[in-house]
């Protein structure tokens, strides 16, 4: 064997290796609402090794910055619990307000920012502390949250009054508002932090917003062949990092739309399970996830290929994704 042929094996070897260790390292946690439970799926045999009872309707969880805790929106129980996951065990509730349902973490890992959809206001929690930091009016049903990268921007969708709710993070204060298609239901910077992607449930929409102006530069419909239109129903929305790709989750029509993040270009749109609500890539940017609440399942979307596949039983209605590894 010659010393080229040698190294070609070697190295296809080690990249095998490389990916496989990676994967096996990569673990996806899912909020099943109608549960109260986290479903804990193994990123290399995509089965689930453990099913975890947690607070009163889970709906967002999101992880902290060193990844060694889970945080997650227990609504019904009206707290964010902070789940240890080493031990498996919740080890603090955080003081988030009534019904919280979405939050975002700031870059630092400090403040937790959460929406409380039943008092129309923005929590913003010290995560070291545990502590109530300070509390904004905002929009009737605030739903969608996200901090900008630089930490300047918090962001807040109210779903009744249709807008953004710029919280400049210094000022503790709501600066401007901007106007978006009915129902927006989740925010997403990207990973500049140059736009902001929001999705109306009820529009049908994305609206891309230029961070710089605070203004609507873009709006990305969605047309699927066989499906009708007040079917498609935008909700998680996740860009990847490198800028070329958008997936949006279209709710009750079951599949999530490609975006070309750079030409604003539907590219296609991938059959998942029903009801898809949100949505999770690996660090690595190679899979993405998808809970699907009616069925009950987590579709694995290969996003070099952009195929579905395998699809992973959870809990009853699925509804945060995260993903460690």
């Amino acid at each position: 064997m010659t010393a080229a042929r040698f190294t070609g094996i070697s190295l296809a070897a080690l990249i095998a290796a490389t990916l496989a260790s990676a994967a096996s390292a990569q673990t996806i946690y899912v909020s099943n609402e109608k549960d109260n439970t986290l479903s804990v799926i193994d990123g290399k045999t995509m089965a689930v090794t453990d099913t975890i009872k947690v607070g009163k309707r889970p709906r967002g969880i999101t992880l902290s910055r060193d990844g060694t805790q889970l945080f997650i929106c227990a609504s019904d129980d009206h707290t964010v619990q902070v789940f240890d996951l080493a031990s498996k065990t919740v080890v603090h509730n955080l003081p988030s307000g009534e019904d919280p349902e979405q939050f975002a973490l700031s870059p630092d890992g400090k403040s937790l920012i959460i929406a409380n959809e039943d008092s129309n206001i923005v929590t913003v929690v010290d995560v070291p502390t545990r502590k109530v930091a300070f509390q904004v009016d905002v929009g009737v049903e605030p739903e969608g949250m996200d901090v900008s990268p630089d930490g300047r921007w918090g962001v807040n969708t109210s779903e009744t009054t249709s807008m953004v709710h710029w919280i400049d993070m210094e000022k503790r204060t709501v600066v401007d508002n901007t106007l978006v298609g009915p129902r927006p239901r989740y925010a997403q910077f990207t990973k500049d932090g140059s736009q902001l992607w929001v999705s109306s449930e009820i529009g049908g929409t994305v609206s891309v917003i230029d961070t710089a102006t605070r203004q609507v530069k873009k709006v990305v419909d969605f047309h699927i062949k066989g499906v009708a239109k007040d079917r498609i129903q935008p909700v998680g929305v996740k860009l990847t990092d490198d800028g070329r790709y958008a997936f949006v989750a279209l709710g009750p029509a079951n599949h999530v739309a490609v975006v070309d993040a750079r030409t604003f270009e539907v590219k296609d749109y991938l059959l998942v399970g029903r009801r898809v609500w949100h949505l999770a890539l690996t660090p690595d940017q190679k899979m993405l996830y998808t809970t699907n609440g009616v069925s009950g399942d987590v579709s694995v979307i290969d996003v070099d290929s952009l195929k579905v596949t395998k699809t992973v039983k959870v809990g009853r209605y699925p509804w945060g994704v995260a993903v460690k590894g």
